[in-house]
Formats: structure tokens, sequence, C-alpha cells
């Protein structure tokens, strides 16, 4: 199930006894713990316990299989959370077996990983396990991100519609983890009531460094040299230099070349380069809005300019203006 049905799926059919919480947003597998916690623990500091999943080889894998089978003191659940828990298909016949053939009824055991589809070579298939509950922690669509704002809001009595909550997705690049602090923040500048607007949004969120990037794309596709400058001029200077600059736009262009050029689907070309398949669609996105052969040329342009720079022959400040001028007048 998705992480946005998880809560109904907790008041419908209660806890279960062992959840998969996977995927890369921090966000959702921390409330997700939260909330089964929430539901079995009156008291967390008797009755939690944690462990580091990736130290876990051999007799330390005895250890969480014994701390799951303590009952719970002056309560009904004990949790046991492991995180980051790839053991061999041998480990988990030596150890784990029996916990999820016949659960302990007493304990709910959450895995919580931040791996998502095929399992780490020579790890076992949790998915395939018995009596295990998948919890998908991947990240959000877009438009649920957005309701999720848009409900918050409305729920603490302020006001803002679709296109406000829109851009505090893009701006905090779609992480939930951001998205929801600069909610909170947003909250506490209405002070509980009036209204989000956009020019409020565009003063106090701060802007994803990857959204930054894909401004300054999207003005180099509008063939708009001052709007980039403008976004240029808020990142050199402010936790960039022209090398850390030049190395983040060079690279974020080899990846709009490459996922321009890969003709498979958005998760056959997430497999093939590497990427997320939620960063491989917005990609497409971008780089759909510039010439066939223009993203291969900044590309270049921009690798050239640096390796001139990392040999000495010119400086990084000549560097980055020698990019942008092959970026904003030369034709590709």
């Amino acid at each position: 199930m998705k992480f946005t049905a998880l809560k109904k799926h907790l008041q419908s059919e209660g806890v279960q006894p062992v959840y998969l919480l996977e995927g890369e947003e921090l966000y959702f597998r921390d409330k997700g713990v939260e909330m089964i916690k929430n539901v079995c623990l009156s008291r967390p500091e008797l009755n939690y316990v944690s462990f580091d999943g990736g130290a876990a080889k051999g007799d330390k894998i005895a250890r969480i299989a014994e701390a799951v089978c303590v009952l719970p003191f002056l309560s009904e659940k004990r949790v046991v959370l492991v995180s980051e828990f790839y053991p061999s298909e041998r480990e988990y016949d030596a150890y784990l077996r029996p916990l999820f053939e016949k659960p302990v009824e007493s304990t709910v055991l959450l895995l919580v990983n931040t791996g998502m589809g095929k399992p780490k070579q020579g790890a076992c298939d949790w998915k395939k396990k018995p009596n295990i509950t998948v919890v998908d922690c991947s990240r959000a669509d877009e438009r649920d991100a957005v309701k999720w704002v848009f409900l918050t809001f409305r729920h603490a009595g302020i006001e803002a519609d679709g296109a406000v909550c829109s851009d505090i997705v893009r701006y905090c690049n779609g992480n939930m983890a951001r998205i929801a602090g600069e909610t909170e923040k947003l909250k506490a500048y209405a002070d509980g009531g009036g209204a989000v607007t956009a020019e409020t949004v565009s003063q106090i969120v701060y802007r994803d460094p990857e959204y930054k990037l894909y401004e300054l794309s999207q003005a180099a596709a509008r063939r708009d040299y001052t709007r980039f400058v403008q976004v240029m001029d808020g990142m050199v200077g402010k936790g960039y230099d022209e090398n850390a600059f030049l190395n983040a736009l060079c690279a974020h262009f080899r990846t709009l070349f490459e996922v321009s050029s890969y003709r498979g689907s958005d998760g056959q070309a997430a497999q093939a380069l590497g990427m997320k398949e939620y960063a491989v669609r917005k990609s497409r996105e971008q780089a759909s809005r510039f010439p066939p052969d223009a993203l291969g040329g900044y590309y270049a342009d921009l690798y050239e300019a640096l390796a001139s720079a990392r040999a000495g022959e010119i400086t990084f400040s000549a560097a980055l203006e020698t990019a942008i001028g092959k970026i904003f007048f030369k034709t590709y």
C-alpha cells in the first residue's frame, strides 16, 4: 500500500505483526513509524527498541529475534524497529523464519529500509515473506503533495489556492521533509489564520538547489538571459563558487541530455541511468522544452569550459562567462 493509505489501514484493519516501510522519502518512513508506534505504545520507554540492521550479522540477528519474543511490559504491544536490514536468505532461514511464519502477537516488527524494487544482491526478498505488510514510502506524486499542503493549510484555518501550494512543492523539489518544514514555517507566518499568497511563498520558502538548477535550465530554454543571471547570482557566493556552480550546471545538463537520449520508459531509464523514476520524469519534462540538439551542445560546452579551468588555461570565472555566452548566443 502507499504511505497515504497507512492511516486508514490502521483505523480499519488494526496494526499488523510485521511491516516493511520502504522507499527514499525519509518523511514518509519517519511518519509511518510514528503512526504505528502511536497506535501500539502507551509507554514507549518500556516497550520500544531499535536496531541498526546494517550492523546485524550472524548472532546479532539472533538478538533481534530474541527482542521480538520479549513480552511487553504494562502494555498490549511491543515495537521492535530494524533499519536498513538486508539479511541473506540463509540468515533469514537460520534466525528469522519462525517470526514470519508464526508472528509474535504481542510484538510489532518494523523493517525500515531505503531501498526499493529488487532486493540488494545476496539479500532476501522481504516482499515474498509471509505475514508482512509493505508500505510504499517512495516519493509522493506531485498532485498528492500539493493536496497534502492544501489540506494542511485548510485544517489550520489558512487560505491557499492550488497554484500557491504547487509553488511550495516545486520550490522544495518534491521532497516531503522539506515541504512539511516549509509548510510549518508558512503556518507560523500566517499565525493561525488569513491567507498564504504566491508573494509570501516567494519571499519565505527556500528554493531547493535542484529547483534553482531547474530555473536556470528553463531560463536557458526561454533564452531569458536576465532571469538566468538573477538565479545564478543567487547561487554563486551563497554556497557555490564559480567552480561548484559550473560543476552543478554541467551535471544538470548532462542528466537532461542522457534522459532525453534514452528511448525506454521512465522506469527503464531510471534503472539504466541509476536515477529515481520521479527524477527521470521531471528531467524529461524539462528536456522537452529544448531544441533536439541543444542539450548535447550545452553539456559539451560546459564540460569544455570546466576542463579548461581545471587545466589552468583560464580562470573559473572566465570559464563561467564563456559557457554562459555559448548557452545564450551560440546556435546549435
